[in-house]
Formats: C-alpha cells, sequence, structure tokens
C-alpha cells in the first residue's frame, strides 16, 4: 500500500471527524466531551475541558451564546443540549484552574489596542504562544454583565502569560504608528477602537491583516461573544504566522465554524425534552442534562461487524495498522491475524456513509502478503488443501445428463452444498433433469477459497479449470445453487449465463418433494446481499411452501456474514462461532437459510437451522435436527456423492484407486473427536499416521494407561495421535499437530 492510497482511504473514514457542535462552534470547544465528562459526575474534568479550549474560560463560559446548538444532532430528539447552561453550571460550581503554560519566548514583540472581548482573546492567545504581548487600552471593556471579580480573575490569569496591561490610555492614531514602529505585529480591536480614526481600510475577512505592514484588525459587528473571542483568535494565528514568515491563507479552513462529515445514526434514539434551565442547574440537572447528549460518533460498520468490534477500534486505525504492516522489513507482523480474519461481506461498504470497504482493503492486503512472501502458511492451509480435495479425481465432475451428448443447462451446485447435503444435490439434480430435459452436471469447488485467501495465481488456475469443464460441455447456461458460487462465477465468467436454482424453482413451481413449513427466520447469505432478485426468488418459495417468514434486523441488503466467509473460521475459529451468533441475536425461530456454510455456522452455535433443500428435497426424520456436518464428513459426503452418480445414472465405477491409508480401521472417544474437529485434523490424517506406525513400528507407549502415541509427517504439518488398539480397530483418544521438525524425528 502506497501511501496516497493510505492517505485515501483514511480519509473515506468519518469517525474522527469533528462532531457537528465542535465544528459549529467558533472556538471549538469539544462540548461532547464535556458533557461525557459532566454526565459521569466529574466536574472539575468537564471544566478542565472547557478551559483547555477557551480563553478567558470564566468570562466565555458564563457568556456563551451557543451557536453548537443549531447543530447539535439531539436536536431532532427532543431538542439540543443546553450548553450555555451546563458551562454556566461549570463556572460556578468546578474548581479553578490554572492558565495555561505559555510556550518559551519567540522573542516576537506584539501590542494589542483595545480591551474589547476580541482584544483581550488576541492578547490571551498570543501571550500563550510565547509572544511579549502589551495590552492598550482605557479599560478592559465586556458588553454583559458577569459576577463580581470574574473578570479580575481571569486578568490576572492574562497577566501570568505574559501580557502587560497598560490601563488609563486611550487607542490613537498616534500610538498605532509608535507600536508599529517599535513593535513586530500590532492588533487593533474593532469593538474598543474606532476604525475611522485609524484610517488603515478595511481587514482581510480571512487574515484580518490591512494594508499597513504588520498590522491586524477586526472591524465590530457581531453580537456574538463567541465569535468576538473567535475573531482575537484569529488575529492570534495571523500574528503567529506573519512572525514566522510562512503563508496566510494556506490551511484555515479549520478555523471557525466549518462543515464535518460526521454521520451519527438516530435510529432507536428516543426524543427526550431539555431539562429545563431557568434559573441555572444544580447538579443532578447538569448531569442529567449532561447525559442528553448522544455522544455523536459514526461506527456504522462497526455496529453490524463482529469482526470489526473485535478488535475494538474502528477502519482509520485499521487501514494504518495495515499499512504499517505490510511496512515491516524484519520483524513480527502484528495485524496479520487481523488482516485474515475480515470475511470479506462488503457489509462495512453498505453501510458506510462514505463507502469503505475494509474487504478491499483485507483483500489487497492478502494479496500483498502472498506476492512478498510473508503470508503465514497455516493461515489458510485447510481451506485450500479442502479445495484441492474438491477439485481431485475423487470429487470432481463434469458429464452431460446420462443418455445426451448436449446439455441446455449444466447444474453445479458447489463444494460445500455437496459436502453437506449430498442427498439434497442428488434429488435436485434428478428433479431439474425431469423438469428441464438436457441437464449436464458439473461438481467442483468455483475457487472461493483461492480468492479470498488472496492466491491469485491458484485462483486463475481453478477458473480456468472450472472453465475447460464448463466449455467441454458446451457452455450451456449454469445453475447454481450456492450464492457465494454465483456471485463470484459472475465476476469471473461474464461471458456464461448464470441463474440461480431459486429462480428456476421460482418460474417452475415446487417440487413434489417439497414440505410445507411453519415460522422460519430468513438468513440471507452475505453474498446475496446486492442480488434483490435472488432474495426475492427465495422468499417466493418460501410462500409457496406455505413457511411464514421472520426476518432478523440485518437481513437482506443488510445481512451480516453468518463467520464463514473470508476463510475467518479457519484463521479464527472463536471470532467466527461470535459472528454466527451475533447472526442469531433477536429472533426466537428457527433459521432457513439457502447458503450450505450458513446452515452449518448457524447450526453450530446449537440453533436449529435448516437449508431450503431439506424444505424442497427432504430426507427421512432430518430438517431441523440435521447436525453439523464435520470436516472429515465433509469429503466423504463428497467422495460418495461422485461415486453414487456415477454408478446410479452413468453405470459406471469411480476409476480411482484406493489409498493403503483407507484401508487402516479407526473410531473416535467423544474426546478425540471433538480435538480433531477443532484442531482442523481429518480423518484420513489419522489413518495415515496408524499406517505409518503399523509399517515402522515407531511409536510411544504410556505406562500407566497402555496407549500408543504416534506421529507422522506427511508434507509440512506433524500429526500425533493418541489411541489405543480394540478388536482389531483403533480408538483414537486425541490428536494434534504442529509444524516444526524435531531434530532426529521423521524426515
Amino acid at each position: 500500500m502506497e501511501q496516497a492510497e493510505l492517505r485515501h482511504w483514511e480519509n473515506k473514514c468519518i469517525q474522527e471527524e469533528s462532531a457537528r457542535c465542535v465544528a459549529a462552534c467558533p472556538l471549538h470547544v469539544d462540548a461532547r466531551e464535556c458533557c461525557r465528562l459532566l454526565a459521569a459526575g466529574q466536574v472539575d474534568k468537564a471544566w478542565a475541558v472547557l478551559a483547555k479550549t477557551m480563553p478567558l474560560p470564566g468570562v466565555l463560559a458564563r457568556a456563551c451564546d451557543e451557536p453548537c446548538k443549531s447543530a447539535c444532532v439531539r436536536g431532532d430528539r427532543g431538542g439540543p443540549i443546553e450548553m450555555g447552561a451546563l458551562e454556566r453550571f461549570l463556572a460556578d460550581n468546578a474548581k479553578a484552574v490554572n492558565p495555561p503554560r505559555p510556550l518559551p519566548s519567540n522573542r516576537k514583540s506584539v501590542a494589542v489596542l483595545g480591551g474589547g472581548l476580541a482584544g483581550l482573546c488576541a492578547a490571551w492567545e498570543m501571550g500563550r504562544r510565547g509572544f511579549s504581548v502589551t495590552l492598550y487600552c482605557s479599560a478592559p471593556s465586556i458588553s454583559f454583565s458577569l459576577p463580581e471579580g470574574v473578570l479580575e480573575k481571569e486578568l490576572e490569569s492574562l497577566t501570568k502569560l505574559g501580557v502587560t496591561l497598560v490601563t488609563g490610555q486611550e487607542p490613537t492614531a498616534d500610538l498605532l504608528e509608535a507600536q508599529l514602529e517599535e513593535r513586530d505585529a500590532v492588533f487593533v480591536d474593532g469593538d474598543a477602537v474606532s476604525l475611522g480614526l485609524m484610517a488603515f481600510g478595511e481587514p482581510d475577512e480571512l487574515t484580518l491583516g490591512t494594508a499597513r505592514h504588520g498590522l491586524f484588525a477586526c472591524t465590530p459587528g457581531t453580537e456574538s461573544p463567541v465569535f468576538r473571542a473567535a475573531a482575537g483568535r484569529r488575529a492570534a494565528n495571523s500574528v503567529l504566522r506573519f512572525t514566522q514568515g510562512v503563508s496566510m491563507v494556506t490551511s484555515r479552513e479549520l478555523e471557525g465554524p466549518y462543515p464535518t462529515r460526521l454521520f451519527t445514526s438516530l435510529e432507536g434514539i428516543e426524543p427526550t425534552p431539555p431539562v429545563p434551565a431557568k434559573g441555572g442547574y444544580d447538579a443532578a440537572k447538569a448531569r442529567e442534562e449532561a447525559a442528553r447528549c448522544l455522544q455523536c460518533e459514526c461506527m456504522e460498520c462497526v455496529k453490524g461487524c463482529v469482526y470489526l468490534k473485535h478488535y475494538k477500534h474502528y477502519p482509520k486505525v485499521y487501514v494504518r495498522r495495515i499499512y504499517n504492516n505490510e511496512s515491516i522489513v524484519k520483524g513480527t507482523r502484528q495485524a496479520n491475524r487481523m488482516i485474515n480474519s475480515c470475511m470479506l461481506c462488503g457489509l462495512c461498504e453498505t453501510v458506510c456513509p462514505e463507502d469503505f470497504s475494509m474487504a478491499e482493503v483485507c483483500l489487497d492486503a492478502r494479496r500483498f502478503m502472498i506476492g512478498k512472501g510473508t503470508m503465514p502458511p497455516s493461515a489458510h492451509e485447510f481451506a485450500l488443501r479442502d479445495m484441492a480435495f474438491a477439485d481431485g479425481d475423487r470429487c470432481a465432475l463434469a458429464r452431460h445428463a446420462p443418455g445426451t451428448s448436449a446439455s441446455d443447462y449444466v447444474f453445479f451446485p458447489g463444494c460445500q452444498l455437496a459436502a453437506t447435503s449430498p442427498d439434497g444435490v442428488e434429488r435436485a439434480y434428478a428433479d431439474l433433469r425431469a423438469r428441464l430435459g438436457n441437464v449436464g452436471l458439473m461438481l467442483r469447488c468455483c475457487g472461493a477459497p483461492a480468492q479470498w485467501s488472496g492466491r491469485e495465481a491458484l485462483f486463475g488456475e481453478s477458473l480456468a479449470e472450472l472453465k475447460a469443464d464448463w466449455e467441454g460441455l458446451g457452455s450451456p447456461h449454469i445453475i447454481a445453487a450456492c450464492p457465494s458460487c454465483m456471485k463470484l462465477l459472475r465476476e469471473a465468467m461474464p461471458q456464461a449465463e448464470i441463474v440461480s436454482h431459486w429462480s428456476i424453482l421460482s418460474a417452475l413451481g415446487l417440487p413434489e418433494s417439497a414440505e410445507a413449513g411453519g415460522t422460519l427466520a430468513v438468513n440471507d447469505p452475505c453474498a446475496a446481499r446486492e442480488d434483490g432478485s435472488l432474495r426475492a426468488d427465495v422468499r417466493s418459495l418460501l410462500g409457496q411452501l406455505g413457511v411464514s417468514v421472520v426476518e432478523p434486523r440485518y437481513t437482506g441488503g443488510l445481512t451480516q456474514c453468518c463467520g464463514y466467509g473470508g476463510l475467518l473460521a479457519e484463521v479464527d475459529p472463536d471470532l467466527a462461532e461470535a459472528a454466527a451468533r451475533a447472526r442469531t441475536e433477536g429472533v426466537d425461530e428457527d433459521y432457513v437459510t439457502y447458503c450450505a456454510m450458513c446452515r452449518e455456522m448457524i447450526a453450530r452455535t446449537g440453533r436449529r437451522a435448516v437449508h431450503l433443500y431439506d424444505l424442497l428435497y427432504p430426507s427421512e426424520g432430518m430438517g431441523g435436527a440435521r447436525p453439523v456436518t464435520g470436516h472429515s464428513a465433509r469429503r466423504e459426503n463428497r467422495v460418495r456423492l461422485r461415486e453414487t452418480l456415477l454408478r446410479g445414472l452413468w453405470g459406471e465405477e469411480s476409476g480411482v484407486r484406493a489409498e493403503d491409508w483407507e484401508s487402516v480401521a479407526v473410531e473416535f472417544s467423544e474426546q478425540g473427536a471433538a480435538a480433531m474437529e477443532s484442531r482442523r485434523i481429518l480423518k484420513s490424517d489419522v489413518q495415515k499416521v496408524l499406517l505409518q506406525a503399523e509399517r515402522s513400528g515407531r511409536h510411544l507407549v504410556h505406562a500407566e494407561t497402555g496407549r500408543f502415541l504416534a506421529s507422522f509427517r506427511p508434507v509440512v504439518v506433524t500429526y500425533w495421535v493418541e489411541y489405543e488398539k480394540r478388536d482389531g480397530s483403533h480408538l483414537v483418544h486425541n490428536a494434534w499437530s504442529h509444524r516444526m521438525h524435531i531434530k532426529g524425528g521423521q524426515p
């Protein structure tokens, strides 16, 4: 990622944009943080927030005319925050704070003529920035009433900043000329001094500069104390630039009020009227009013994504981490797991007001890591091995319908539907042949694991093989049963006509085997988020089935990922389970979905869930009670489906020679099966270990339990199996694996 790309993505995330109240305030007082602290009862800290930003805080807090109120988002839900009343409460009740410590002297001398609010604030700002400031006035003049002693106390603070007050001297043209000769710059407060007497023309609106070199001034006008104070700050900023010899106009867009892009949703916010402020607030009422503040932020993407929430920040922070991760030459890349955990579902882009796509950022980062050779080999290996198996001789198949030599359509159920519902796939194919005629069959993976893992070369190879099979069948229309397959193939093979199985069934009507349903919550796969016609076809079928549909909060165009997308389930199984649980929140009904892995992930949480095939092509006594399909069972189901179809439809045997390890009889204890499932260890891996142990005689024996412990390293992963021999079979109690190569062990 180049720096320009980093800046592009950082700019898209608006979470760090100013709240509307802060942007509307010409002094940029952090009203949001002030309210947060005050609502928590931290009165002194809330006052410190105000005093940090406000010049002459004791004066301005009591005189604030609340320009923030017109911008307050809470205004649409009961009324804006009574910020002025809260400021007055803090000014009267909080512990006094010292003025800011001035910066070291910059050896520049400035005069301020006029003791109005603009002049006093300009002196305050320049004093804290290290200027030597002298303020000339007949007397400091504030056009509003203040409690006794308040102004005097703030003038005392002004002197602590190094400002010299010269009172009793009326600013005149002669004084101005003298100061211009002696000082590096002069500021004239137009509220306290007649600019007509000075004869220097109208000051510039942006810089407050005049035709005289080194002379700055503000014109009299606004009644707003806050805007008068802001004029003094603007003058101080200009004097600083002038004395430093830098541009007077560059990058001043954020001085004074400015627009903000921050979006804050009001969904679910109940209208609450302001706490009456007549007579001022006591502590309880001040806390109550401060608690009305919405603490404006965006976080729209984080609200709906377990992945973004898990890492406890937001995309602007994440993209910076990813950039830093890519920049590491030597050392630990801390963001690898975060990069590989994105589900690539795109919900963040859908809900973001600025279309920020973490999916795009993370997928590009994965591709970069692959290209640089920094992708951990363990991150996606299991899924890629599974993809290779699905595309191998034991599972893959591309045939015309039996007894035909051409295909108008080809049924493409996808590797996961074949793995989890082989009987449903077999019945679906029979139904399509019966009603459409020349429907061929393709069993293989669409290549999604390769694409999701960022391995573009591998994805290209997989897609080329798929296209060759498809073209070998005459390039027929593809009937896809998996939403992810359909989305990927439409993007990768624009020349192909691809239609969903659900669209075909919606037009043809229900198969004879279909069973009526009751009330079910529909789960839209994330791959269907942008396919409204697909979602409509599914709901049409559910309607024909008599299913009463319940829509979860995140559904349709806002549907969440189940936790399998982007290979999250392989990278961080716990986070994937959390995503699946989040997907089921807020709904009590059983689920129906039309994605094989959505069904599996939801079922893993303990919730009853059916695939639409379970209603259209049901198996006896299964449906919502169908157990989760284990990793080994998925492979066995694919193999069995191919063998069953070849034998039953084409009268052929599989033609694949059985491996030696397949003859090893093995059983699993409950603990052993659970360990294998969580550690992604297959039955075939265990059988290979056991065969190696039998042939080599290399194993350990536990002295107390009599159990055997053996290992085998077929390629790069070493598998360990703890087992006992029982009646010609092996009972496995535990299994684990690692990538270390043990010196003196197997080569």
